[in-house]
């Protein structure tokens, strides 16, 4: 099993946790020091407390945890987190509230989870044509019909 080293920048900076043994992504908690509002239609900075390693040739996603996400209508803002391998500040997730009611983050609270992914790094080529293919240039709902 791959390790993942990650500093704790905070006391009470908690490590992601898996919620079952085939859990593909990690839950990221809030370390804060007192609650914080999101109020509806806004977007909050919360950190983690934490700062990773993450090996060449990896990347860190961070998605929205679906309890939070379905229940209080609370998601990442910019839907995926990209997280480099050579960022070595510390995971701050930016929650938005897509519901009606103020919404309440407390420290320890899970919310996010962290996927570890490999990541290709091709170059690229300008090019005058590209391959035809079957479906060619056929966009949004194209594949249906």
């Amino acid at each position: 099993m791959e390790k993942i080293r990650v500093k704790c920048l905070r006391p009470n900076a908690k490590l992601p946790t898996y919620g079952s043994e085939d859990a593909a992504g990690a839950d990221l908690y809030a370390c804060i020091e007192e609650d914080i509002q999101i109020e509806p239609g806004k977007s909050v900075f919360v950190p983690t407390g934490l700062a990773m390693e993450i090996p060449k040739g990896y990347a860190g996603l961070i998605y929205a945890r679906s309890g939070l996400a379905c229940k209080r209508d609370i998601a990442p803002a910019n839907k995926v987190g990209v997280i480099d391998s050579d960022y070595r500040g510390e995971f701050i997730v930016v929650l938005h509230n897509h519901g009606q009611q103020t919404q309440t983050i407390s420290n320890g609270e899970r919310i996010a989870q962290l996927v570890i992914t490999p990541v290709i790094t091709p170059g690229f080529t300008q090019v005058e044509e590209l391959n035809d293919t079957q479906r060619a240039a056929g966009g949004f709902g194209s594949t249906g019909k």
